[in-house]
């Protein structure tokens, strides 16, 4: 019995340093007859060895959310479940894919509440990490080849605010942020913020890239979305 206990705890040794770690189960029927049990394998989490990034594999968010609202307040549930801010998020997308954030999102759309960030990496290529909103941990990214604005790309590069710091600037005073988004249609690139406040009023906002400054959105923008979204009602 003792042979074959040191015979399995060998063969797991081995399994360890070849990167897969193996449960073995061994047991004494009476017959003296050592039994192992069906392994059971944890892969580790892979690794890109040019980018420095580590491929996570398990995609589940720690926050579970129902997937409707029948009360049409989900970004203020949103808002108010989140663990990790959007700044905090930003940083998190950036040590996974160094470059530029372009844009967050606070998404419940799947079975779980995210961050999703758009990086434009510093190999020039655009990416999507997807973050989980109650500890950063990311749960996905992959490179996004259909998507790939000019505009955008040399708004990013002559801006002096990123991403992050136009959602501290939003939230200093307007509660928590749920995205954020460079608009390059205007005639001048803006950093596009929306946020929520503790009485639970939804805020949209303008952070300039150049000098940071907050500004509320003009009354006609205002105008526009509220038509917007009559007219998908």
């Amino acid at each position: 019995m003792k042979r074959q206990l040191i015979i399995a705890t060998a063969a797991a040794a081995a399994l360890v340093a070849a990167g897969t770690v193996t449960a073995v189960a061994v047991s004494n029927d009476g017959s003296g007859t050592a039994r192992s049990g069906a392994p059971v394998t944890a892969q580790p989490a892979a690794h890109d060895a040019g980018s420095g990034t580590a491929q996570v594999q398990d995609r589940r968010s720690s926050i579970r959310m129902q997937d409707d609202d029948a009360n049409g307040q989900e970004d203020i549930r949103e808002a108010r479940t989140a663990k990790v801010t959007a700044s905090d998020a930003a940083a998190a997308a950036l040590k996974a894919v160094p470059g530029t954030v372009a844009g967050l999102d606070l998404d419940a759309d799947r079975p779980g509440l995210v961050w999703d960030a758009d990086v434009l990496g510093k190999d020039g290529k655009w990416h999507e990490v997807t973050l989980d909103a109650g500890n950063a941990r990311v749960l996905n990214q992959h490179i996004d080849n259909e998507d790939d604005d000019a505009r955008e790309r040399a708004a990013l590069h002559n801006a002096r605010t990123d991403a992050g710091a136009a959602a501290r600037t939003a939230a200093a005073s307007h509660g928590t942020v749920t995205s954020v988004e460079l608009d390059d249609d205007r005639a001048k690139a803006v950093w596009e913020v929306e946020t929520v406040t503790n009485d639970g009023k939804e805020h949209k906002l303008l952070v300039d890239p150049q000098s940071g400054k907050l500004s509320a959105v003009p009354a006609h923008d205002a105008d526009d979305d509220n038509d917007d979204d009559g007219a998908d009602d």
